[in-house]
């Protein structure tokens, strides 16, 4: 199974300043990540970055970076722009793996390559896990997805969908017995050639509202495959909190410093 890894990393994070090159059990985070894409079996890995000083951390540890604009909005941007500059084939796979994933379990990457693989008439796979908890459920930081009996998309949104209106309305502490809900994971698998026809149409309204860049994709008549996941992610890190927990699970699992 031929596919490319292409991790999108910013240095400029609001909440996390220089987040990409953290140190997370002797390495900078943005090499665990580098780390997880290889053990995925992908054919290449690419980071994607507009700064010199992550260009100079991957190097550092072995990685091809490709330097890309300073004004991309979306990873998906900047993967486009990535794609274009080293010639990809408009059928070739392309992972999305943001920069601080550093606990993504490789086999979620080839997993979600596989879905792509494996529905040719789509230009984009994603995946999924199920909703636990009516807290998880009603958080607006936790994305649903609905999707068709062939694993078609239907709607993501930080509301909880679907709305169970008697159960919930009467028990919102509680998830109804008789229907799953499920968490999406921002985990992407693309078609080269989709990612510059999507980053040409410009952001609609479902996309501004929620704040979910994949809702442009069904707004544009396209199909989105979603599967459950065969494993658990390990937590991203958004915040110092987030930071010190994948420092805590790095530290009891197999990340170590080399």
């Amino acid at each position: 199974m031929n596919f490319r890894v292409i991790i999108p990393a910013r240095y400029a994070s609001t909440r996390l300043p220089g987040k990409p090159l953290l140190d997370i059990a002797g390495k900078p985070m943005l090499q665990h990540v580098y780390e997880r894409a290889l053990e995925s079996g992908a054919c290449e890995v690419v980071i994607a970055t507009d700064d010199e000083r992550i260009r100079a951390a991957g190097h550092a540890f072995g990685a091809r970076v490709c330097m890309t604009a300073a004004h991309h909005r979306t990873g998906s941007e900047r993967l486009a722009e990535v794609v274009t500059q080293l010639g990809y084939g408009s059928e070739d796979v392309i992972v999305n793996l943001q920069g601080d994933e550093p606990l993504m379990p490789p086999a979620l990457l080839r997993q979600v390559a596989s879905g792509l693989i494996g529905h040719p008439a789509v230009p984009m796979a994603t995946l999924c896990t199920p909703i636990v908890s009516a807290q998880e459920l009603f958080d607006p930081n936790v994305v649903k997805v609905v999707a068709d009996a062939q694993g078609h998309a239907l709607y993501f949104s930080r509301a909880p969908i679907p709305w169970d209106r008697d159960a919930l309305a009467s028990r919102p502490e509680e998830l109804p017995a008789d229907v799953r809900h499920y968490r999406h994971l921002g985990i992407y698998a693309y078609r080269a050639g989709f990612l510059a026809r999507y980053t040409a149409t410009p952001a609609c309204a479902l996309e501004m509202r929620e704040s979910l860049e994949q809702l442009r994709v069904l707004w544009m008549g396209e199909r989105i495959h979603v599967a459950e996941a065969e494993a658990l992610p390990g937590p991203g890190v958004d915040t110092a909190a987030d930071l010190e927990k994948a420092r805590m699970l790095a530290a009891s699992l197999t990340l170590r410093p080399s």
